[in-house]
This record gives structure tokens, sequence and C-alpha cells, in this order.
């Protein structure tokens, strides 16, 4: 793996984690509210919903990048509890040294597979999470371990009983991987809905998919909101018109799950710096 931290040539202050290749996360340390990624700030309206505004929360983090979810909590909901866990601890160490964390945020970093960990950590965190966050990543794709029934059952016995799931799937055309992912989660959860840019969830181009899943219905009053906050254009499937996205979409097992697919040459990838 070959980790940087890159200064955002447009933004004073905002920095990229490049990985192999891949621009992976954003991070503006003058302002953390501000989220530059278009899937990132899809989640960050999300989480703008649980609960009252500002209220702490307890959130479980499958996947650090340069820990922009974790930042952002911190910033707009203070004093919430937050755990992350992360396989390369020398991912964690260069963020941590090119972009510390504020002294007063309370995140604790785990190290391992996320699966393998998510089944050591302690049990008081059962039925507690009121937000876990799956952003697992081997390169430019989700393993294929984090994308089954059974991990997902895993990560629902940690939600509270209003407590949200939010995951980050990239998938291109057609949109195979994307719609399995939502029928899975559907065999999980209550109540699941895919937001993300209008063609990329008509699988015509190579994209990312933010789901949201929960053991409680979702507020149907949250739908508006979050397409009005964008990005735009967007788009988002939720209830009869998940079921047609899904088309019948196969249910992933542990016997079954396969990697998400490759982007395209040249869809996330920049040129190393010379």
């Amino acid at each position: 793996m070959r980790a940087e931290v890159r200064p955002d040539r447009f933004t004073p202050g905002a920095f990229e984690l490049v990985v192999d290749g891949t621009p992976q996360s954003h991070v503006d340390l003058d302002d953390p509210t501000r989220l530059f990624f278009e899937y990132i700030a899809r989640m960050g309206h999300v989480i703008d919903q649980l609960g009252e505004p500002g209220e702490p929360i307890t959130a479980l983090h499958l996947g650090a990048g340069a820990l922009t979810i974790p930042r952002y909590i911190a910033a707009t909901r203070p004093g919430s509890r937050q755990q992350v866990i992360e396989l390369e601890p020398e991912l964690v160490e260069l963020v941590r040294r090119e972009l510390p964390l504020p002294r007063d945020a309370s995140i604790r970093v785990r190290y391992g597979d996320a699966r393998e960990v998510l089944g050591r950590l302690p049990s008081g965190l059962r039925g507690a999470v009121e937000l876990l966050v799956v952003d697992v990543f081997a390169g430019a794709r989700t393993p294929a371990h984090v994308t089954s029934v059974e991990f997902y059952r895993e990560c629902a016995a940690f939600l509270a009983p209003g407590g949200v799931l939010l995951a980050n799937i990239a998938d291109g055309a057609g949109a195979a991987f994307a719609r399995g992912q939502a029928a899975t989660l559907g065999m999980v959860f209550a109540d699941v809905a895919v937001l993300g840019e209008a063609q990329v969830l008509k699988g015509r181009r190579f994209g990312n998919f933010v789901l949201v899943a929960s053991p409680a219905p979702l507020p149907l009053d949250w739908m508006p909101r979050l397409l009005a906050s964008g990005p735009h254009p967007a788009q988002l499937v939720h209830g009869a018109g998940l079921r047609d996205w899904i088309a019948g979409a196969p249910i992933v097992t542990d016997a079954t799950a396969v990697a998400s697919p490759p982007p395209g040459r040249g869809v996330f990838q920049i040129p190393p710096k010379r």
C-alpha cells in the first residue's frame, strides 16, 4: 500500500488522502464540516437528520480513511462517542501526523479486519450504536466478506432500535453489485433507501451509492430534505421504487459474495507526483 496526503490545489487548508493512486478521502482542516466528495456529503446529510440537531451520538465506523466523517461528527455533534476500525495502522499514523485530530474529539481507533474486530467489540456497544458507517475498501474495491447478509446481521446487532447504517458502495454499468447490496440489506433491516447521482443510480456510469438502512422505518420527512440537500442532480430510491430498482437481484451470502467491481481505468486514478 502506498499512501500519501496531498494539499488540495484549490482550497487552502484542505487535503486529500491518496492510496495506491486512488483519492480516498478529503479533509478541510479549517472547516471539517465542509464535505467535498459527493457520497460523503450525502452521508453527512443523513447524519444531520439523526435525533436532534447537534445532539451527541454513539458512532461506529468500519474503515478510517482520513477520518473525514468522524471529524464531521465531532464538529457538528460535540461530545459524541466514536469508534473506528481500520486494517492499516500505518494509514492512521500517517493521517494523525499529517492531519491531526481535534484535541477534544472522542475518537478511538481499533486496528484489524473490520469484520473480525466487530466480533471483539465490547458487549456494551451492542444495541447502543446510533450510527454505523461501512466504508471498507481494499484499493478501489469493497472486499467480499463485508458485503454478505451474515456480515450485515453482525452489524445490525450493534444498532440501537432507531439506529442507522450507512454503506458506501461503488459500482458501474448496470449497478448489479449495488442492487445486490440493497437486496441484502433488505433481508436484515426493516427499511432501506439508496442515495446517489441520477445517472449512477441508473447504472449508466461508475460512481458511489449511499445505502441507508435501519431496524426501524426511516422517517419519511427525511426524504425531501435529503434530496434538497444535494449534491445535485440527486435521486433517492425508497419503498416501492426501491423494490423496482433492485429488480430481483440475489441476496449476497458468505458463500456467494464477491468484491465490488473495479472502476474503469481513469475513473478514480490520479497520476503520481513527479
